[in-house]
């Protein structure tokens, strides 16, 4: 039987979902809980926001259990190419301020010469999503009707709150939306060889900082919506 994972940073990214989740899991952040998804069984956490806190929860699930298949999940914030309530799933993630800025601008880990990881391939900013995860979760979201696209993902310690800075962190790798968590998470997947992928909601667009045009609410709804739908798919 598969076992999956199912991390979101914040009880409120996951409120739908844990109404399908039995018995019902923690909400504290980094209390791990042992529970079922349409009979399947999944290991359930809630990260915390940030990087620190995604890859130490997501280290101590991988340690501690035998996990098929990882998969975060939350809100973001979409560059373009996507809108507000539309699911988003990462073909990549990527560090997105991991480099070093020098006076032709900014460059990545890769411009330095030294990788985050080595496995059998060295990783600098870029860490790929696991294919058939991808795939199958595009076809189960498009499938109940959601809007939904793929691209890569940006994981950054400071949020673009403004146009200009959405634009610049936007061409470092062509990013779709940006998050806090993802290529933490994705970075341990990598060490410890689990196939992972990611599904966001988009609860606004990256520009001036206006919240009043954010829809939070409709992004987590559809986001758990396709998380529920992508473990059903793979039993």
């Amino acid at each position: 039987m598969v076992k999956f994972a199912l991390i979101a940073p914040t009880p409120i990214e996951s409120i739908d979902l844990r109404c399908q989740i039995k018995p019902s899991p923690y909400e504290e952040q980094g209390v791990i809980s042992n529970c079922y998804l349409h009979g399947n069984p999944v290991i359930f956490s809630h990260c915390g926001i940030g990087k620190v806190n995604a890859a130490h929860s997501t280290t101590l699930i991988l340690e501690n259990n035998e996990i098929d298949f990882l998969v975060l999940f939350g809100i973001a914030g979409a560059y373009s190419n996507a809108d507000v309530g539309d699911v988003v799933v990462a073909q990549s993630e990527n560090y997105g301020e991991e480099g070093v800025m020098t006076t032709k601008g900014w460059k990545s880990m890769d411009f330095t010469g030294f990788a985050l990881l080595k496995t059998e391939v060295e990783y600098f900013n870029s860490f790929p999503m696991d294919r058939k995860l991808l795939h199958l979760a595009i076809n189960v979201s498009k499938d109940i009707g959601l809007n939904t696209h793929a691209g890569h993902f940006i994981t950054v310690s400071q949020c673009s709150g403004t146009l200009i800075s959405g634009e610049i962190m936007q061409k470092r790798f062509t990013g779709l939306c940006e998050n806090m968590e993802g290529a933490a998470v994705a970075h341990i997947c990598a060490i410890y060889g689990v196939p992972m992928i990611e599904i966001r909601g988009i609860s606004n667009l990256i520009g001036d900082r206006d919240m009043k045009k954010w829809n939070i609410p409709l992004a987590v709804s559809n986001c758990n919506k396709a998380v529920s739908e992508l473990v059903r798919g793979l039993e």
